[in-house]
């Protein structure tokens, strides 16, 4: 019965079948044959070097192995060959099924007859093994991809904390999360987005505490992603998944690339997606106050840490007045106080303030390419002529003024205290755009540019819908002093 059963799904297969196989879609038929010839076309067995399979015989029967050079160990894959090539004719089950209960040794087995599915766990790194008169493929997850430590991130460095952080493979960074939240109730749902690239996306969250309206739309709005590849990661899944108001500047999604803050953020209902090939987790909704914290807020007691968030939050509003201000009362000097007469500036201006300005907005950014992109041994020589270049040389020959270096320097220095990136530069548009409307309309165009900065925020939009100043719009006096003033756990949880 099972012979006339596998002949005539062959048949079936030759007749309609051979064109969706040769597609990628369709089911498999019990066939060995069948079955390699159509993996061999599909996958170019022939073209890609790194593509192999294995044929084998087992309890007299035909089988072959198929799986990528570099994804499976080659240990439990020599164990395994070993097992099988041992298996007699009289132990031999008739079915996939038994056969992936009785006579495969490993954790994780699965069982598929869906060419979209195989040929997508194959290239995945998963090995799958087809034995001739079974109509479905037996998948053995023995991949291990390459993957550099969790060291502690360069970005997000803590004084006093947990030194590891997320890398490259999303098995991995679930893994890290895990290790912190033992909960029952902690999901990781996997999805994927790409056509070509088929990206494996992980939403993690509490699904005792999470806004399940928001979590489905989420996926939602995943599964209606309509691109090739997502070729920056992150950044391409977070303008597929957020496409309005995409001039506002400011940061709708948090990254980190901290399991910790991940772990934490979960635990307060927020859904964290995890991309894989992205050492860094968004987090989701995020508020300005969100995007605002740090880790470090945390690992100190609540006076230090309040002090250090106070701090943060003043030295991200001088980064924005500071020059503009300047700018101002340079143009209406009589507005300066006698005791404040010091900040003036005292050389000859050769070019105008708002030129120094904007250049030194930009030979910021061009050191920062630099340093990125300078190696290690060099970085020292390049710090020191920068310093050089761009401190006494550039004053005196007469492109910038000392006042201007010198409040240039402490916006400069000063951006490094925001951890997210987003933030920063946010605030360095909105910095420029006030810049520029004070130089051209005086006092009004500084009343403007605030406005403009006040309206960003105000009118952007998490991914939720929810206002980007809760709990100051709309108004919660008690998460509002959470947010500013850091409070003792136990406090904070009531």
């Amino acid at each position: 019965m099972g012979a006339e059963n596998g002949t005539e799904k062959t048949g079936r297969t030759e007749k309609t079948g051979g064109a969706e196989a040769a597609n990628g879609t369709g089911k498999m038929s019990g066939s060995l044959l069948e079955s390699m010839r159509y993996l061999n076309e599909y996958l170019g067995v022939g073209k890609n070097f790194d593509v192999l399979y294995r044929v084998v015989e087992i309890g007299e029967r035909q089988a072959c192995l198929y799986m990528i050079d570099g994804f499976c160990k080659d240990e439990v894959m020599q164990k395994l060959l070993q097992h099988f090539m041992g298996i007699t004719a009289d132990k031999m089950p008739q079915d996939a099924h038994e056969m992936s209960k009785q006579l495969v040794p490993y954790g994780e087995v699965d069982l598929e007859d869906d060419w979209a599915k195989i040929t997508y766990a194959v290239m995945s790194g998963v090995v799958a093994m087809f034995i001739d008169g079974y109509e479905r493929c037996i998948l053995i997850d023995a991949r291990t991809y390459p993957a550099r430590s969790v060291s502690e991130p360069e970005k997000d460095k803590v004084l006093r904390g947990s030194k590891d952080g997320f890398v490259e493979t999303v098995v991995f960074n679930t893994a890290l999360i895990r290790r912190r939240i033992r909960s029952p109730q902690l999901r990781m749902e996997m999805l994927r987005a790409g056509n070509s690239s088929q990206t494996d996306i992980v939403l993690c969250y509490m699904e005792d505490r999470v806004d399940l309206a928001f979590l489905n739309r989420i996926k939602t709005r995943i599964e209606s992603v309509r691109v090739d590849a997502l070729t920056l990661n992150q950044e391409s899944l977070a303008e597929c998944l957020y496409q309005r108001r995409w001039y506002n500047p400011f940061p709708k999604f948090k990254y980190t690339e901290r399991p910790d803050t991940a772990a934490a953020q979960v635990l307060e209902g927020n859904v964290v997606l995890l991309v894989d090939n992205s050492p860094s987790a968004m987090i989701t909704p995020t508020s300005f106050f969100d995007v605002a914290e740090e880790a470090d807020d945390y690992y100190f007691p609540p006076i230090t840490g309040t002090y250090l968030r106070l701090s943060r939050m003043l030295i991200a509003v001088l980064t924005y007045f500071l020059t503009p201000t300047f700018l101002l009362l340079m143009r209406y000097p009589q507005w300066v106080p006698e005791k404040f007469a010091f900040i003036m500036v005292k050389d000859e201006v050769h070019i105008a303030l708002i030129w120094q300005f904007l250049l030194l907005e930009l030979a910021i950014d061009g050191l920062k390419l630099a340093a990125v992109n300078t190696p290690n041994m060099l970085s020292t020589p390049l710090s020191v002529m920068a310093a050089l270049v761009l401190g006494e040389f550039s004053v005196k020959s007469g492109w910038f003024n000392a006042e201007v270096m010198l409040y240039m320097a402490f916006v400069a220095v000063a951006n490094y205290t925001q951890n997210s990136y987003e933030l920063g530069y946010a605030l360095k548009f909105m910095r420029i755009l006030n810049l520029i409307l004070t130089a051209i309309f005086g006092v009004w165009g500084y009343i403007a540019a605030v406005l403009i900065l006040i309206f960003s925020i105000a009118s952007n939009r998490t991914i939720s819908d929810q206002s980007y100043l809760y709990p100051l719009v709309p108004f919660n006096a008690k998460q509002l002093a959470h947010q500013i003033f850091r409070t003792r756990l136990p406090e904070a949880k009531q």
